[in-house]
């Protein structure tokens, strides 16, 4: 035997111990036991640590926190008012007149605003409502947040898990070469089985480099969901497994309402369309204001004390004009409302049909492309090694074991993508 191409038994072909070594050098080598990789950490432990730290998701909650403060303001009593009146008579001088005429006099008082009974009632439920709006859409940044953690780490998932395919492929693939540059050295292979050979690695060496930059911009973006220093430690993602739904979408799509943020700011945004509605109405009738002052007088004369009862009157016309502005507010955030719980019945039903379809998929790869392309090339490999083979069908199949198993991990993928929208519609989908 002169070359791993030159040993051959009776009819030309190889005989089958070098066929057996040919095979199982082309086998890749296994990874160095002390080359641990860093450990992986869990999606849900990324999930809480946005929840704590991304400043996106703090801000929104302060300012639902801050609006829980208002109903207490609106609600309260206007400022009571205080007077000091010194009156003078003869003179403008101040205490002209104060020891010698009845009329000159220093007087204190207070006075104090009383809106029409309910007025601060309907203030203080317009003001809850609104701090209501703000919590659900505190909640949906929250939601939006999680879910492009999600994202980034499915999509980062994707890129660790099919990098090392790639690169395994493209070793198993260089020594596939280099036994086609010894068949064409001692004229048994062809020019071009050697150049479609390195054309091929060169391919896969280019979606490595595409695998490397995505995962750096992934890493970037994961970081900055998080908080953490960009020149902190990359981020190790566990392998990717398909997330069990419901079957049926009716009880995906009964948790819309109670579940979906976006869904609630609507409805609370609608509750304070009502309440301005009554308020408006309730402007309609007048304010009072009481006063009360007590002057002293020189003491020869006697003091003065006087209460006071006054009533304000609305302008009607332009609390009627406000009243049908308020009735035109609360149709259209009614029916805006109306638009957003049909957007998001209708996303939810497609992420679920893309979940269900995307299922299908993946079971088609498992129990049937990937068996069936292994199996494939395996009898095209030892083909090849016992020259019942030709090289373009050698790599027609190395090529469909290679597309494959990417195409697994990438509907992989898309279904923990479709399950993480889900998530952020309806809330935990697991049945």
């Amino acid at each position: 035997m002169n070359s791993a191409g030159s040993c051959r038994g009776t009819h030309g072909r190889r005989c089958g111990p070098c066929a057996a070594v040919l095979v199982a050098a082309l086998i890749p080598p296994a990874l160095s036991a002390a080359q641990e990789p860093p450990a992986a950490v869990p999606l849900q432990v990324l999930v809480r640590e946005a929840a704590d730290n991304n400043p996106t998701i703090a801000a929104s909650r302060h300012a639902w926190q801050a609006s829980t403060h208002v109903p207490a303001q609106v609600e309260a009593l206007p400022g009571p008012e205080l007077v000091l009146q010194p009156f003078s008579v003869g003179s403008p001088r101040p205490l002209a007149g104060f020891s010698n005429s009845g009329f000159a006099y220093i007087g204190v008082g207070a006075s104090q605003d009383l809106p029409y009974p309910g007025k601060r009632g309907l203030r203080g439920e317009v003001a809850t409502r609104e701090a209501e709006s703000l919590r659900a859409q505190s909640d949906s940044v929250s939601r939006q947040i999680v879910e492009a953690v999600k994202l980034a780490y499915v999509q980062l998932a994707y890129d660790q898990q099919t990098r090392p395919i790639l690169e395994r492929d493209d070793r198993l693939l260089t020594q596939v070469q280099q036994i086609a540059e010894s068949r064409y050295r001692v004229g048994e292979g062809t020019q071009q089985d050697v150049l479609k050979a390195q054309l091929q690695h060169t391919k896969i060496l280019q979606e490595v480099a595409a695998r490397r930059q995505d995962e750096r911009e992934l890493q970037a973006q994961l970081k900055q969901l998080l908080d953490r220093p960009q020149t902190s430690p990359d981020i190790v993602t566990e392998p990717l497994a398909p997330t069990s739904v419901p079957s049926s979408a009716v009880a995906l799509l009964d948790r819309v309402g109670a579940g979906n943020p976006e869904v609630q700011a609507r409805a609370a945004t609608v509750d304070r369309a009502r309440a301005q509605v009554d308020l408006a109405q309730k402007e309609l009738k007048p304010d009072f204001s009481v006063a009360y002052m007590y002057q002293h007088t020189a003491s020869q004369f006697r003091d003065y004390y006087m209460a006071t009862f006054s009533v304000r009157l609305p302008n009607r016309d332009r609390q009627r004009a406000a009243l049908a502005e308020a009735e035109e507010e609360r149709q259209r955030v009614t029916l805006e409302m109306d638009a957003e719980r049909q957007r998001v019945l209708a996303d939810t039903q497609q992420q679920w049909a893309a979940i269900q379809g995307s299922r299908e998929r993946l079971t088609i790869y498992r129990d049937g492309l990937m068996p069936q392309a292994d199996a494939t090339f395996h009898a095209a490999l030892a083909a090849y090694a016992s020259n019942r083979q030709d090289f373009e069908g050698l790599l027609s199949s190395f090529l469909d074991v290679l597309n494959i198993d990417v195409a697994y991990w990438r509907e992989l993928a898309d279904h923990e993508s479709a399950v993480a929208r889900l998530e952020r519609l309806t809330g935990d989908v697991r049945p």
